[in-house]
């Protein structure tokens, strides 16, 4: 049901195919409509359920933070980045357009999410809004997922600590997944406390997405993944597999889910669908 909502409203906000640029609209529409879990969508939308939020406000944060992953994805598959052709098991954008193209719709993507938070309602008062835009821009940016994947390029062929990689996750991935998190809540009735019990949630749940998205490259097959399976190790990329072996991977995996559940548990809110999407992150199997 969210995904569908998801969906339908990322195609309304989209700028329409046959607008002026045709080519980039297309290209935009291309790369995040029609595929993708909506992961984050879903977790903003669990989080703002828990909190009371209007679900019209919550669908401004989470078409915004789903723009900001899709644009995240199109500049990672660039030749410049990780080179990848297959993308949710079609073509990634420079490939199905060009590598210009495909760099004007990770832009545009991105500021298409901070002009919806800046033109529709996200919060109950406007002040809250803007701490939510803030919230986002940081997530994003140099201190969030793009300074993540500064550390990701930086570390190819390195031997890094443990400490290191998840220093890298918590922000390449785990960012935007605790801002999909937070930014549900705040459209809601979030106090402090309760800000901070699904901040230390989402970090968990945010670790455990990259764990396990590190074992499906080791274990998947280009088909059910819909990506190029077994590109970390091909590219000498640093990952849980490769640093700690499958088995003490899904190990750890096992860990940060109780290790959210538990997080889960501290709330004085009703964060069942937040623990069903944390079951849903663990078992995913593509």
């Amino acid at each position: 049901m969210i995904q569908r909502r998801t969906e339908t409203t990322l195609e309304r906000w989209l700028p329409a195919p046959a607008t002026a640029p045709a080519r980039l609209h297309a290209a935009m529409r291309y790369s995040v409509l029609g595929g993708g879990k909506r992961m984050r969508p879903l977790l903003c939308h669990a989080a703002g359920e828990a909190l009371g939020a209007n679900p019209q406000y919550v669908d401004v944060a989470a078409c915004a933070v789903e723009l900001i992953h899709a644009y995240s994805l199109v500049h990672d598959d660039m030749p410049c980045m990780d080179n990848d052709v297959l993308r949710r098991g079609r073509p990634t954008c420079h490939v199905e357009y060009d590598e210009a193209t495909a760099l004007l719709v990770g832009d545009a993507l991105q500021t298409l999410a901070f002009q919806l938070m800046a033109e529709h309602a996200a919060a109950p008062d406007p002040g809250r809004q803007l701490a939510m835009v803030a919230l986002l821009g940081q997530a994003a940016g140099s201190r969030g997922m793009a300074g993540g994947q500064a550390i990701d390029l930086a570390a190819v062929g390195m031997a890094l600590s443990i400490e290191e990689l998840e220093f890298m996750h918590i922000h390449k991935t785990g960012a935007l997944i605790r801002a999909a998190v937070l930014l549900g809540a705040h459209a809601g009735a979030a106090d402090e406390s309760t800000v901070q019990e699904l901040g230390h949630f989402a970090n968990r749940a945010g670790l455990l997405f990259q764990v396990v998205d590190d074992i499906l490259d080791a274990e998947g097959s280009t088909i059910t993944l819909g990506k190029t399976a077994g590109k970390d190790a091909a590219q000498d990329k640093p990952t849980y597999v490769s640093m700690i072996g499958l088995g003490r991977a899904k190990e750890l995996a096992a860990h940060l889910r109780v290790e959210a559940h538990a997080a889960l548990d501290l709330c004085e809110v009703d964060t069942g669908r937040l623990a069903a999407l944390t079951d849903y992150i663990a078992d995913r199997s593509f």
